[in-house]
């Protein structure tokens, strides 16, 4: 029989007081020795807290610092560095030092453990990092998660901004799937039903989620959980096609543009509302959970332009040209352009 194998985390524990709890989880899973890599500030926040766990556990760490670096020299030099006896790599904080920590998992074969101190994207449960290469941003390959770990309270404390930026990451699954269905009909892939199923699940469950405030910790554990189920359905498909379609393409593309682009969630937010209006799919239900989480107004406070949002959609078919999302096509090009003068939902939130 054909039978593929996938990798899943084998350590997945989302709630308050998980910083308190890495040591015990990793010893529970067989991994005595680490590094750590810390984001930038981030020692002097949790350092302590993180340490006191691994020496109560009796997990030693065979070197930790702080790191504020995407290139790619730096990260293999780092990770060459690493004494051979180590078990794992962990990577605490924002996407930033989540990519360099896969990254030299990835080019040493060790376990990759995530603890991210932001629920801004779905990077702390993927596959793929995004490095400079050649003074350029670009996606590579790299460790898949053998444990991620989320304090909820820390998520609490970062900056709101990007809960707002995880929630329109996560959202954009229903565009990006929708894309994938069209791309198959195109005969441009073949489709993955188990990874369909996934991302799906996780999309609608957590739009479906009751809540009075995104701070409250059912849905904080709702949007964590769905943003690592995105992880796992790239893994089985075996690309990033579930969870990045069209409404990624046009931030990828606002990155290569702008001077300062905004959070890669809040960009990836707004072009899958406009691309779900596009696609004439679900964009009421998208428009609700935007309006009722605040992420709308968040974004009203950004000032972003319409100017540069058609400038990237014109751009979004180059950035990945191998693909065949609604933006391959220029008459949807079009109506994605006319959408942005016309919608009265985005002409309130950009200028």
């Amino acid at each position: 029989m054909n039978k593929r194998s996938i990798e899943i985390p084998a350590i997945l524990k989302i709630g308050s007081g998980m910083l308190n709890t890495i040591g015990q989880n990793l010893k529970a899973n067989g991994i005595h020795r680490i590094v750590i890599y810390f984001g930038n500030g981030l020692i002097d926040m949790f350092g302590k807290q993180v340490m006191d766990s691994l020496q109560e556990a009796d997990v030693s760490v065979a070197a930790y610092c702080e790191l504020d670096t995407s290139k790619i020299e730096d990260i293999i030099e780092l990770a060459f560095s690493i004494d051979s006896k180590v078990q794992a790599v962990v990577g605490i904080g924002g996407g930033k030092v989540i990519d360099v920590a896969k990254y030299a998992a990835y080019l040493r074969k060790f376990h990759f453990i995530s603890v991210p101190t932001s629920a801004s994207s779905d990077g702390f449960s993927s596959a793929s990092a995004s490095l400079i290469v050649n003074e350029r941003r670009t996606s590579v390959p790299a460790a898949m998660a053998y444990g991620i770990i989320v304090d909820t309270d820390v998520l609490k404390s970062a900056p709101q901004k990007f809960l707002y930026s995880g929630i329109g990451d996560l959202v954009s699954k229903i565009t990006s799937l929708y894309d994938w269905v069209y791309e198959d009909a195109c005969g441009y892939t073949v489709l993955n039903d188990f990874a369909m199923m996934i991302a799906k699940k996780a999309v609608n469950s957590f739009v479906r989620t009751p809540f009075e405030n995104i701070t409250d910790d059912l849905f904080l554990r709702e949007l964590v959980d769905s943003l690592a189920m995105s992880g796992v359905a790239n893994e089985i498909a075996g690309s990033s096609a579930p969870t990045s379609g069209s409404e990624h393409l046009i931030s990828h593309a606002l990155d290569k543009m702008l001077e300062q682009p905004q959070l890669h969630g809040i960009q990836v937010g707004i072009a899958t509302y406009l691309m779900a209006v596009v696609q004439d799919h679900r964009y009421a239900r998208i428009d609700k959970i935007f309006t009722d989480t605040k992420f709308w107004d968040y974004v009203k406070t950004l000032q972003m332009k319409k100017s540069d949002f058609a400038a990237a959609i014109d751009l979004a078919p180059s950035i990945k040209p191998q693909r065949h999302t609604y933006l391959h096509e220029e008459k949807y090009r079009e109506m994605a352009k006319r959408c942005l003068y016309e919608n009265k939902r985005l002409n309130e939130i950009l200028v």
